[in-house]
């Protein structure tokens, strides 16, 4: 028989998006949070380029799912990082 630990128990999973402001985290909307990192996004490739994004994918993922995720990748952000683990 198994013997149940406090690590055992799983967490209690967030329900609303949490955002960093003032070095403190605090609930937001979905829209605002979704804002924030299309906005970061939009920053990062200004000030340091595609380049500075990297992509990695999972074989068990659906050939489409993984398809739309490097066309995002090549396309909207204009990087060619991308892997995954179909070696394994």
């Amino acid at each position: 028989m198994k013997r149940r630990t406090q690590y055992s128990k799983p967490l209690p999973r967030l329900e609303t998006p949490l955002v960093r402001q003032g070095g403190e985290l605090r609930p937001a909307s979905w829209e605002d949070a979704l804002d924030l990192v299309a906005a970061k996004f939009s920053l990062t490739l200004q000030e340091y380029g595609p380049d500075a994004f990297g992509l990695f994918s999972c074989s068990k993922s659906t050939n489409e799912m993984n398809y739309a995720a490097q066309k995002f990748m090549r396309t909207a952000i204009g990087s060619n990082n991308i892997d995954s683990c179909n070696r394994t």
